[in-house]
């Protein structure tokens, strides 16, 4: 075969990233107009009144590793099936009345409910991920998906657009460094989902993004 996409094959010399870290792969699909919102939560103070003294109480003063269980740890396959879950709902609450999800939800979906591994699922996503980037405009106020009229290979000189197949692109990688792609199906994706919208070879592909 012959060997294109120069820098996702330099991808595997990089170090493994953990697993623990696949944690944030839902925040990875972030960039794909994702947004989640951690609450914090003020610690509170406990006050004990005698008749002569008023003693604090902290946190620190519990043995909450004992007191409290552990919260269980998720497997990956277990945060491929939440992110999953949570892409297609965003996905679904954003498409605007009328239109079609793309096919990847869908299969998506059926991935999820046959029990599928955590590589089927992140190729699902990812897949799912490049669909939506390609196949619909956002609205900036609200967030709604509507079908595009964009012609990729005529607007290849905007900023915005090569930034949008970088990110794309970059992602890819990171499932290979992180062990849920191999390298031949993000080859393929890759080059299916991603090289051939632009009408470049894969070798002008690299250059036009810069590698």
């Amino acid at each position: 075969m012959k060997v294109y996409l120069g820098h996702l094959y330099s991808a595997l010399t990089v170090s493994a990233i953990s697993a623990a870290s696949v944690g944030a792969f839902t925040a990875g699909v972030q960039n794909c107009q994702f947004q989640y919102r951690a609450a914090s939560v003020a610690s509170p103070r406990v006050c004990a009144q005698s008749q002569s003294t008023t003693t604090t109480l902290k946190m620190s003063d519990f043995d909450f590793p004992s007191a409290m269980p552990e919260k269980p740890q998720q497997t990956m396959k277990e945060k491929m099936e939440e992110s999953a879950t949570q892409f297609i709902a965003d996905l679904s609450t954003r498409l605007g009345d009328g239109v079609d999800p793309p096919p990847e939800m869908e299969a998506l979906i059926k991935a999820r409910d046959a029990d599928s591994d955590e590589k089927t699922l992140a190729l699902g996503i990812y897949e799912l991920m490049i669909e939506q980037g390609m196949m619909y405009d956002i609205d900036a106020e609200t967030g709604i998906l509507t079908p595009t009229q964009f012609d990729v290979k005529a607007n290849l000189d905007i900023p915005e657009v090569k930034a949008e197949f970088k990110h794309l692109y970059s992602y890819g990688m990171q499932l290979i460094q992180r062990g849920l792609i191999d390298m031949d199906t993000a080859k393929e994706v890759v080059k299916k989902r991603l090289i051939d919208r632009t009408g470049l070879s894969p070798e002008e592909f690299d250059k036009w993004l810069g590698y």
